[in-house]
């Protein structure tokens, strides 16, 4: 109680928070008593006295004691639906550091920027300031950071974790956790209704994050939210890039066209629909001169992918109908032509436009067998029966250009890409004759080659190689894979036990000097030795079936081919010597 002079003593009953941090409680009972002002926490009465305990950690006490009011004031402030302003959003302290954050945002913009360049250096410094005062800042920071913590290259420092309030794990494990986060607090506010450029990008990240975990469902769940939250901008109107600032301007018309390519390439994976359609004008390289390669490699992504609207999404999904054998014959040109032979980009763009031009020349053509219109004698090699061995071999010559980096950078996605092409060669060389000169390269070099990219690829070794072995297996049983044993592995693998060990998702060293970045280079063969994989069916490719359905042939009886090639030559490729720009 307070005596005239207006001292404080101790009062006979310690308040809820001293009581549990075991230490005396200094004030009058009617304000907050000097510890509870102090530590920022509710100074309360409400708790019944109870036995004395031992004595703990008080510094974890004064943790707990803030994450427990943080859970209380939250509830009270969804049940009385008040802005994230006026209430508290309540994020996690002691998740990450700030050399963590500064580690994902360098990652981000060293690796991703070129294919995804969508924020701005200095402005995601400004957002990173306002973290702690503005909930959309928080859940962009941290949903960024856990886009980049799931990435198979992103390596933590030793002594990352030192002063946090989280116990130290893998890169991968923390992601999940940041990811988590920001789906937690993303619940305290309507972010529907009153959207930022903040919220779409924050739900384009959660979508890459669940994309990486091989949470297909949920994937498209938030893509398709972020572009739904961008028509709500109207961002798919010229007219709403006119009023605000020309870095403001140029970032917002990439999100958009981001958001369109990953629709479509996600819709063709997955077989589903589109929303966004090709409304608004397409980036220039005058948007930034400082960014020529970025841009004109963004560009060209673009183009890659406008031709597939909803015409051919419509067919390749079976809800229209009247597709010609001319306008897939045309696609295929428009393909053909639509990147030049020396690509002004950065390299990791160059592996996203390479594999993803001859990925979807491979998906018209299994639409063009599906609906019946190939020939032995078309006029056009697309039309042919053959084509993929020439897709194949395009790409296996494209791909040796590349560092394993630059693949590994683009994840899982293009392991699924590359798997798709090798499981549409597969079944083409076990229905359609080939000849072959003494001094070319068969199919069967090729689908070595395929088999031999996957495989050193971090993801493609532990689950989509056995896969592509199996398929190899069903459909050539007499096909000899020379380096590769064909074993068992778990059907059910999931993304994270495909990265499970892998020293790219601790904090320690790497142990593996095979490579720098600890897998085994593109021309070792991986050897498998997993388990438990019940083989029950062929894999097949896009969620179609075989992509030689029902069709008989009356002489498919070729020459065997015995000899194979661990590493392709490319005298004579007119890309082979080609230089890319860095990525940094």
């Amino acid at each position: 109680m307070s005596d005239p002079g207006g001292s404080t003593t101790a009062i006979k009953r310690a308040c809820d928070a001293c009581h549990r941090r075991k230490v005396k409680c200094i004030g009058d009972g009617t304000r907050p008593c000097r510890n509870c002002t102090a530590a920022g926490l509710t100074c309360t009465f409400n708790a019944i006295p109870q036995k004395k305990g031992p004595k703990g950690s008080r510094a974890k006490v004064i943790s707990e004691l803030r994450e427990t009011q943080r859970q209380t004031q939250l509830v009270a402030a969804q049940m009385q639906d008040l802005p994230p302003q006026s209430a508290p959003y309540l994020p996690r302290s002691g998740l990450v550091s700030v050399e963590m954050i500064t580690l994902c945002v360098d990652y981000y913009f060293l690796h991703l920027y070129p294919t995804q360049p969508i924020l701005h250096r200095v402005k995601v410094g400004e957002t990173i300031g306002r973290m702690e005062t503005d909930v959309e800042a928080y859940c962009l920071v941290m949903s960024l950071c856990a886009y980049m913590m799931i990435q198979p290259n992103l390596v933590l420092p030793p002594g990352a974790f030192d002063g946090l309030e989280v116990a130290p794990q893998s890169s991968y494990q923390l992601g999940q956790m940041l990811l988590h986060e920001t789906l937690r607090v993303r619940k305290c506010y309507d972010y529907v209704e009153t959207p930022t450029i903040w919220t779409i990008i924050t739900s384009f990240f959660i979508f890459g994050s669940h994309f990486c975990l091989d949470k297909h469902n949920t994937a498209w769940f938030h893509l398709r939210e972020a572009t739904t939250l961008a028509q709500i901008l109207g961002m798919h109107d010229e007219s709403a890039y006119r009023s605000v600032d020309v870095v403001e301007s140029s970032r917002r018309r990439r999100l958009y066209w981001l958001l369109f390519v990953t629709e479509r390439s996600y819709a063709l994976q997955k077989h589903r629909p589109l929303t966004l359609q090709a409304t608004i004008n397409v980036p220039t390289l005058d948007d930034d001169p400082s960014e020529t390669a970025q841009l004109n490699g963004f560009i060209h992504l673009v183009n890659l992918f406008r031709p597939f609207d909803d015409t051919f999404l419509g067919v390749w999904n079976k809800s229209k109908t009247g597709c010609t054998t001319q306008y897939l014959a045309q696609l295929q040109q428009q393909l053909s032509d639509a990147l030049p032979t020396y690509l002004n980009s950065t390299e990791s763009q160059a592996v996203d436009l390479r594999c993803s031009q001859q990925w979807l020349r491979t998906m018209v053509w299994q639409l063009s067998i599906s609906h019946g219109f190939l020939s032995s004698v078309a006029a056009e090699n697309a039309m042919s029966f053959t084509f993929p061995i020439e897709v194949a071999r395009d790409l296996v010559l494209e791909a040796s250009q590349f560092s394993q980096q630059a693949m590994e950078v683009h994840g899982i996605g293009l392991i699924e890409k590359l798997f798709d092409v090798a499981c549409t060669l597969t079944d083409v060389m076990s229905c359609v004759p080939y000849e072959q000169n003494n001094f070319d390269y068969s199919p069967r070099d090729y689908l070595n080659q395929l088999m031999c990219i996957i495989s050193g690829l971090r993801g493609g070794q532990e689950k989509y190689a056995p896969l592509l072995l199996a398929k190899i297996h069903e459909s050539m049983p007499s096909m000899p894979m020379p380096g590769y044993t064909f074993a068992n592995v778990p059907a059910n693998l999931t993304t994270e036990e495909i990265y499970d060990g892998s020293q790219e998702h601790s904090s320690g060293p790497s142990s593996s000097n095979s490579t720098p970045f600890g897998s085994p280079p593109l021309s070792t063969p991986a050897t498998f030795g997993f388990r438990g994989m019940d083989f029950r069916s062929a894999p097949t490719s896009a969620g179609f079936g075989p992509a030689m359905p029902n069709i008989q042939y009356a002489d498919l009886a070729g020459p065997p081919q015995t000899h194979y090639y661990q590493d392709l030559a490319l005298h004579g490729y007119p890309g082979a010597a080609v230089k890319y720009e860095d990525d940094g």
